[in-house]
């Protein structure tokens, strides 16, 4: 079963759900690409997924949806557990003893003794979505400018998403985790084991870098890392009890620890750009989680050399979307020299204005798109 939601829905999405004749919920967003007739009432809905039926979500805005007609499930427990980054801690900490993490009230941030933090240490909403309010911080002179203009950095994006996927009333503060980032988009079975359909490497422009702005995967990437990170992913899903769940997870691993930065719930990479497993590797992600499939991989990267990326164009936090004109694509595009796909997105609306797939031969393109000042493509 699938709910759809705000703030992109794929066609790739919308015909595999066709394709196959999953159930999916009747609501605004489903609306606008399925016939009425073939849409399924909350009450019905509710029957299914009481007797097991997998549920997926584009976005976590659907969230909503199983806290109002879901509220004693082992669904939404899974759910909660997730979204609340202390209590995730909380869940997998016999497998973490020694990691630092602290939850933290919004009004209490500012009374803290910050010389007793363990810098460097990342403070951000307990409760988040892509990299809203997240702050690597290095020392206490750091932090003080971090809290000073805490206030006015919430305002800017407090509303744009709904709290049960946002919320800025409270806060973790944590060690910060050294070592290369990277993301991936799994689904625990019945039995709480986990199968891996695609692992990203999150590249950063530098230190203070927190954007989402691109993330690639290759052969290499997935053979090196496959097993490493299934082995962890066993013993969250153990710990956690989380079960025919699908989700995606960042992380960060090096030479001697791999350990989780947040679990995200019901859905695989946000925006439909889970999408890119199918460019990259033939995987439709949405059939394999409904369907129980495993990739063989061995097969699959058999003859994989080139690299593929996804780059989300940011729109700079100090324009404001409602007032952009017009954007540059044309000029945009010319910084990516084999695009898969171009999802060219409602700005005025969103925080980006366009999702590309590409592939490349090296890294060297994806580092120049990091270093990008999107503001020249933008005309306000």
């Amino acid at each position: 079963m699938f709910i759809l939601e705000k703030p992109y829905v794929s066609d790739f999405l919308v015909e595999t759900i066709k394709k196959n004749k999953f159930s999916i919920i009747k609501n605004e967003a489903s609306e606008k690409y399925f016939d009425k007739n073939v849409l399924m009432f909350d009450s019905l809905a509710v029957e299914l997924l009481n007797c097991t039926d997998k549920i997926y979500s584009n976005s976590e805005n659907a969230i909503d949806w199983v806290s109002k007609n879901l509220p004693d499930s082992p669904l939404f427990e899974m759910i909660k557990i997730s979204k609340d980054k202390a209590l995730f801690r909380e869940k997998i900490k016999s497998i973490y003893p020694n990691y630092y993490f602290k939850k933290v009230s919004l009004s209490k941030i500012k009374d803290m003794d910050s010389s007793t933090l363990p810098y460097p240490i990342i403070l951000k909403p307990s409760v988040g979505f892509l990299s809203f309010g997240v702050y690597p911080i290095k020392n206490k002179e750091e932090w003080a400018e971090i809290i000073q203009k805490l206030d006015t950095e919430i305002e800017k994006f407090r509303g744009i998403f709904p709290k049960d996927v946002v919320n800025c009333d409270e806060f973790i503060i944590e060690k910060m985790i050294e070592g290369d980032e990277f993301a991936l988009d799994a689904y625990f079975d019945s039995q709480g084991k986990a199968t891996i359909l695609n692992i990203f490497q999150h590249p950063f422009f530098d230190d203070k870098d927190v954007s989402d702005r691109a993330y690639f995967t290759s052969a290499k990437i997935i053979k090196k890392y496959h097993d490493k990170f299934k082995e962890i992913l066993d013993k969250i899903g153990s710990e956690a009890g989380y079960k025919d769940f699908p989700f995606h997870l960042e992380l960060r691993a090096n030479k001697n620890e791999i350990i989780p930065i947040e679990l995200n719930p019901m859905r695989f990479c946000g925006w439909c750009i889970t999408d890119i497993a199918y460019f990259a590797y033939g995987i439709n992600p949405y059939e394999y989680y409904m369907k129980s499939l495993k990739p063989d991989w061995e097969r699959i990267l058999a003859d994989k050399n080139e690299i593929y990326y996804f780059t989300m164009a940011d729109i700079p936090s100090n324009i404001d979307n409602k007032k952009i004109k017009s954007v540059d694509y044309k000029s945009y595009l010319k910084n990516i020299k084999n695009p898969l796909e171009i999802r060219k997105i409602d700005f005025n609306n969103n925080p980006v204005f366009a999702i590309i797939f590409a592939k490349t031969p090296d890294l060297e393109e994806i580092k120049n798109i990091l270093k990008l000042d999107m503001a020249q493509f933008i005309t306000v």
